[in-house]
């Protein structure tokens, strides 16, 4: 039941039992449900922002929900925002913004965080992340929390675990924080699915996608990820840990040229055998040159910079390549890598790894991102294509590519020169 100018009127929402308390927090700023496939989490969420909405005393209250991309929250919550919205008088729906105006002057609007700095300069009164796994690890504390900060605004992040990432920190800190909501929700405890139906699923599922999906478990793997394995093995050897600068060793940095999104660069060290990540950098919004100074502002002494086959490429215009622009600052040596297949770097990466250490500080966004980077799904056929599925992480695990393939042991090299020629022949 919903108030407008002091008139009752019913949107046909009836809350399930197991979000009575989300709905009847009172006090809590922060919140954070991590809950099964088909609870109910996003038709909950959409109905507490409707609530907050109709009840913002601000003038010209802003409202978001927010998913990974702009198409997933138009498939998910766009037909349950206009349908429990409907019955309210004066209403506006633009399907094109997918926006909803309410006849107090308050405002609805679902978004993407696949291009979150849109949302730059904009303010929220209220905010639901949807499967917040999934997002950009940026996106909230560059962009959305300071949208909240003039009027005091609240968030609420939902979802099913995927790894431990930047979700699971979320998750971590809401119980251990008073200012903070925390619920789960596992399918074993809530009785919303029948037992028959989660058996169902475990015919046709893997324990691990079973756990992750109805069983809201973290430690589960990541479906598809091409180096979970590899990473949980160098935490369990804690390869994970802080790895100071050795002075003495000269750096070697891996990139990946972002044009209209995110520039990654990996700084690693050669010990030996071993192959020390000492840090990490992602930059957006800026342009290269101003990267490349960052770069050289730090005090490492560069043995050589791994850069992708595209910085080779002159601009009409200028007849002028990326390389030129980038060795006029001094950022020197550039080695500029091959257009080779990429399951060819990905097992370069998984070559690599076990020979990593990882600064855990210095390089825990990057970690992050290899975690997560994964296979597309072919939902169709229920397979996994071979190609990686473009999102946040890709950059950093190009980077990364980039940077095991150049700096392959010379013997690796050789046999694998030797190995595509006899397929060639």
């Amino acid at each position: 039941m919903k108030t407008v100018h002091h008139e009752t009127i019913s949107l046909g929402y009836e809350s399930r039992e197991q979000f009575a308390p989300f709905h009847a927090r009172k006090g809590k700023r922060w919140g954070c449900i991590i809950a099964h496939r088909r609870a109910g989490k996003t038709v909950a969420c959409i109905m507490d922002l409707v609530d907050a909405a109709l009840r913002c005393k601000l003038p010209d209250g802003r409202f978001a929900y927010i998913a990974p991309q702009f198409n997933q929250a138009k498939d998910v919550a766009w037909n349950y925002l206009k349908h429990y919205t409907g019955l309210l008088p004066s209403v506006s729906h633009n399907e094109s913004e997918l926006r909803v105006d309410l006849p107090t002057g308050a405002r609805i609007r679902l978004y993407g965080a696949d291009n979150y700095d849109r949302l730059r300069g904009v303010y929220f009164d209220g905010v639901i992340l949807d499967e917040y796994g999934d997002m950009d690890p940026r996106a909230w504390p560059e962009v959305i929390r300071p949208a909240l900060s003039d009027r005091r605004g609240w968030a609420v992040f939902i979802g099913t675990p995927k790894g431990r990432n930047a979700f699971y920190e979320t998750w971590e800190l809401s119980q251990r924080d008073p200012a903070w909501f925390h619920l789960m929700l596992k399918a074993s405890e809530t009785g919303i699915l029948s037992s028959d139906e989660l058996e169902d699923a475990r015919k046709t599922m893997t324990a691990d996608q079973f756990a992750q999906e109805y069983e809201c478990s973290f430690d589960a793997a990541i479906a598809g990820a091409y180096y979970g394995k590899e990473l949980d093995l160098l935490v369990t050897q804690k390869r994970i840990r802080s790895v100071p600068w050795e002075p003495t060793l000269p750096v070697i940095t891996g990139w990946d040229l972002g044009i209209n999104d995110a520039t990654v660069v990996w700084f690693a060290q050669m010990a030996g055998n071993e192959v020390r990540l000492i840090d990490h950098m992602r930059v957006s919004g800026q342009s290269l040159t101003e990267t490349a100074r960052q770069v050289l502002q730090k005090p490492y002494v560069f043995e050589k910079h791994c850069l992708p086959h595209d910085v080779e490429i002159r601009e009409l215009m200028s007849a002028t390549s990326r390389r030129d622009a980038l060795e006029s600052l001094g950022l020197r040596p550039i080695h500029a890598g091959s257009a080779l297949p990429v399951d060819e770097g990905i097992n370069a990466v998984k070559m690599m790894l076990p020979r990593c250490v990882f600064d855990a500080e210095k390089c825990k966004e990057g970690i992050e991102a290899l975690r997560h980077y994964r296979s597309e799904y072919d939902d169709k056929n229920r397979v996994f294509r071979r190609r990686p599925l473009h999102d946040w992480s890709s950059h950093d695990a190009d980077a990364f590519r980039e940077l095991a393939m150049q700096t392959r042991p010379v013997a690796f090299e050789r046999t694998h020169r030797r190995a595509r020629l006899g397929t060639m022949a």
